[in-house]
């Protein structure tokens, strides 16, 4: 057994330089900790203590998220004298049909909240969201507000100049896991 002095460079090789006098396991273990263990150590409680002590968080990994979407169209029918609601997977979609699009996320990993982002297509006016708290643009994604807040020129942006819908999943709804938004819209 052998413990480590010191280190000293010999043809451009770090080698070390023993002390058979002192050979004990204890003394070997703290040579190791104290030449080759400690800078490192050092420098990893350096690299988590300066975050904590200036109050910044630790870095947390973002959420991973899964998104799908499907689209239905609104058929209504009478029934009894009162109108009846269905909805049936969009085949083909005709001039002037109502369509509902169901946006479903599900959550993979990490942690925190994130936003889910939908582009409408050309060729479809939005109506309205069933939550109410989503956030839509009429620029391409550039600006965002709520209908009736957001405006092109001078006039006051209606449903028909919607480019994209948003809406903020919260770090305590993102905790359940995954969940549904829907909008409507009509074909132009």
């Amino acid at each position: 057994m052998f413990a480590f002095r010191h280190m000293k460079h010999r043809a451009k090789k770090w080698e070390p330089v023993f002390d058979i006098k002192r050979c004990d396991n204890i003394k070997l273990k703290r040579a190791v900790v104290s030449h080759f263990a400690l800078p490192a150590l050092a420098a990893a409680m350096t690299a988590l203590l300066v975050p904590l002590v200036a109050g910044a968080q630790p870095a947390v990994p973002p959420p991973n998220v899964a998104l799908d979407s499907a689209v239905y169209v609104e058929h209504t029918s009478m029934q009894g004298g009162e109108p009846v609601h269905m909805l049936e997977p969009a085949g083909q979609l005709a001039h002037g049909a109502r369509v509902v699009t169901l946006v479903s996320w599900f959550r993979l990993g990490g942690s925190g909240g994130f936003t889910v982002t939908n582009t409408l297509p050309r060729s479809l006016h939005y109506q309205l969201s069933a939550n109410g708290d989503e956030q839509v643009s009429v620029d391409g994604g550039k600006s965002w507000g709520h209908l009736g807040t957001l405006q092109i020129g001078a006039r006051l942006a209606s449903p028909e100049d919607v480019t994209h819908v948003r809406w903020r999943i919260s770090e305590a709804e993102a905790l359940a896991g995954s969940g549904r938004m829907t909008y409507s819209g009509l074909v132009r």
